[in-house]
This record gives C-alpha cells, sequence and structure tokens, in this order.
C-alpha cells in the first residue's frame, strides 16, 4: 500500500487533533507546538472513544472520557486507566500535503 493523501498541511490547527480515516483506519492527526505532525491510532485503549475529541499538550493526547494520556510518539499511554499503547504511523509531508499509510506503524521506542 502507499501513503495517502489526507489533509493539507495548512488545514490543521496547532496543539489541536483532527480525525482522519484512511482505508478504514481512524487516525487522529496532530501538529504539536514544535511544528512536528503526528498521525496516532484515534480510538483509546480504555475505551471506545475518539482521541482526536480530547486534549493536545506538548507530544501528548488526552482522551476526554477518562483522562488517560499517550505519547503522540510512541503511542505508550502516560496514565491509569488505559494501559495498552496505540499505534502511531508514519507521517510524510509533501509540500502542504500530509500523507499516511495505515499499514507502516512506526515501532515504539
Amino acid at each position: 500500500m502507499t501513503a495517502t493523501r489526507v489533509c493539507a498541511l495548512s488545514e490543521l490547527e496547532q496543539d489541536a487533533a483532527r480525525r482522519v480515516v484512511v482505508d478504514g483506519v481512524p487516525i487522529a492527526l496532530v501538529l504539536d507546538s514544535a511544528g512536528d505532525v503526528h498521525a496516532i491510532g484515534d480510538t483509546c485503549t480504555h475505551g471506545d472513544i475518539s482521541l482526536a475529541e480530547g486534549f493536545v499538550e506538548g507530544d501528548t493526547i488526552e482522551c476526554w472520557a477518562h483522562g488517560s494520556a499517550f505519547s503522540l510518539r510512541t503511542g505508550r499511554p502516560l496514565n491509569l486507566p488505559a494501559y495498552e499503547p496505540v499505534p502511531v504511523y508514519a507521517v510524510q509531508l509533501d509540500g502542504d500535503d500530509v500523507l499516511i499509510d495505515p499499514t507502516v506503524i512506526k515501532p515504539a521506542s
């Protein structure tokens, strides 16, 4: 599979998440305060809640329903009640285009 254009970089708000679906995979896109774009699985592993509806601070995203925060870089939960990580996808930028291949999951580091 190849990377799919999901939006323009200029459409992303800093420190906010945007939900996209690529080939049936829900993904939360985040432009952080450092200008980095992150793509993380959009479903909280504690409950079936969209992370894109949560809160972004630094390099974390917090589920609005139960308060679990996840690293945007590794997908690992940083506090309970979640204890399972969410997938993190590689992001490609091509000019103003943001591209994601939902079959390429970045390894947790």
